[in-house]
């Protein structure tokens, strides 16, 4: 559960508790039961929602993990190729070492090359 959920969770089922020992001593006075009724179903519902949430996150957070790590893969490749495309283009129509063993950016810069010849 969240922490700010959790604490306002067991602020209602307290408040529940006292407002219904003041309606079995004092009466229904300015809070009925039907009130309390419908508060304790509400607060019921939240913390339905809030584990519904908890179990959701938790399917979550190894996925989520999984797209930052391909995110970095992704960024880490297309940075090094932007960095050899942009020394292939600076040096045109000469051999240029390749920092990389992907087969299909070589074939993206040899391609390059040839036209740049």
């Amino acid at each position: 559960m969240s922490k700010t959920t959790e604490i306002q969770i067991e602020k209602s089922r307290n408040l529940i508790e006292g407002l219904r020992r003041h309606v079995r001593e004092m009466g229904e006075r300015g809070v009925s039961n039907n009130e309390i009724n419908e508060m304790e179903k509400t607060v019921a519902m939240l913390s339905e929602a809030n584990a519904e949430v908890d179990r959701l996150r938790e399917e979550l957070t190894p996925k989520v993990k999984k797209m930052n790590d391909l995110m970095v893969l992704v960024k880490a490749s297309y940075a090094e190729s932007k960095k050899t495309l942009k020394t292939i283009h600076r040096n045109a129509g000469q051999t240029t070492a390749f920092p990389t063993n992907d087969k299909s950016v070589i074939r993206t810069i040899c391609t390059l090359q040839r036209r740049h010849r």
